[in-house]
């Protein structure tokens, strides 16, 4: 066995060991295809108050400008896919990604944990881990990595495991055996893009943010427009309408993430107790989860959007 597919097959069998659901590599070239999609994407004004999408578009597409001498993509997925979920019926729902931990400081652990085994087993490797918070098309590698493919709601889908997953790489400068690219399974469906109440999906693989509901209720900092009323579905922090629709993901089995488990009251509060939330409530439901990200600001302002067009 050559060096790059021995290597390969040790960071696979122990990030499979780390809890991660799969694991791809790709080789540390230039994203020809993505450049003018992105390109477009962004002319378009698609990412609406995502103004950092403009930046470093050269490092979005190259990761040789990541990181020195970057010769390898390692991209992994982390399930998510709760095994329990909100009962109330009439409460403000919470995305399921965001029902633990959150999972930049989750799969950074992980990530961390497999660079220092790969520095352990293989030697002076050089490398940056990522997980959605750099310049780093995270999608676009791990369908090269031959880990799923783009469905026609812009998410990865995977064979037998759906859609409800993390995605996370180390960008490393030691030569692996890379994996081949799967084929695209959608087919005709068009479920995802049928279900979205606010057409958010314009055409197949592509999202106009500023009508997302998962956009509106995170990124967006101002108040959410009017003419987005009746058309939340009660979503107060992110939407998986386009996965909960999606065929592919009947395939979903729970997690075993400890970290990833939801507080007990995120589960069973009423909807008139999150209507009333104080902060010091907000605060410990969402102690670690990526819902602190909007602020009890932001978060009220999404419940009194879902109160007032009721």
């Amino acid at each position: 066995m050559s060096h790059p597919s021995r290597y390969s097959t040790l960071i696979k069998d122990e990030a499979s060991r780390l809890g991660f659901m799969s694991c791809g590599i790709s080789r540390a070239d230039f994203l020809e295809k993505e450049a003018p999609r992105l390109e477009e994407w962004l002319k378009r004004d698609y990412h609406g108050d995502m103004k950092w999408m403009e930046n470093h578009f050269d490092k979005r597409l190259d990761p040789r400008k990541l990181v020195e001498g970057a010769r390898s993509v390692v991209s992994v997925l982390l399930n998510y896919y709760p095994e329990n979920r909100q009962t109330e019926p009439g409460a403000p729902r919470i995305a399921k990604y965001a029902y633990g931990e959150d999972y930049h400081f989750v799969i950074k652990r992980k990530l961390k944990e497999l660079m220092q085994f790969i520095q352990s087993e293989i030697g002076e490797v050089g490398g940056r881990a990522f997980v959605d918070s750099a310049p780093v098309m995270d999608r676009a590698w791990a369908e090269r990595s031959g880990l799923g493919w783009t469905g026609k709601h812009t998410l990865l889908l995977t064979k037998g495991a759906g859609s409800f997953y993390f995605i996370g790489e180390l960008i490393l400068d030691v030569e692996l055996e890379p994996d081949t690219p799967v084929a695209d399974h959608c087919g005709e469906c068009t479920r995802c893009i049928d279900a979205c109440p606010t057409d958010a999906i314009v055409a197949p693989q592509l999202l106009d943010s500023k009508k997302c509901i998962s956009y509106l209720t995170i990124e967006l900092k101002d108040e959410i427009p009017d003419a987005f009323s009746g058309k939340m579905e009660n979503w107060a922090f992110g939407c998986d309408i386009c996965q909960d629709v999606c065929p592919w993901n009947r395939f979903s089995k729970p997690h075993k993430t400890p970290e990833f488990e939801p507080h007990q009251a995120l589960l069973e509060m009423t909807k008139e107790e999150w209507m009333e939330i104080t902060e010091e409530v907000f605060q410990s439901v969402f102690k670690r989860s990526a819902v602190k990200r909007t602020k009890y600001s932001g978060f009220k302002r999404n419940l009194s959007f879902l109160k007032a067009k009721d």
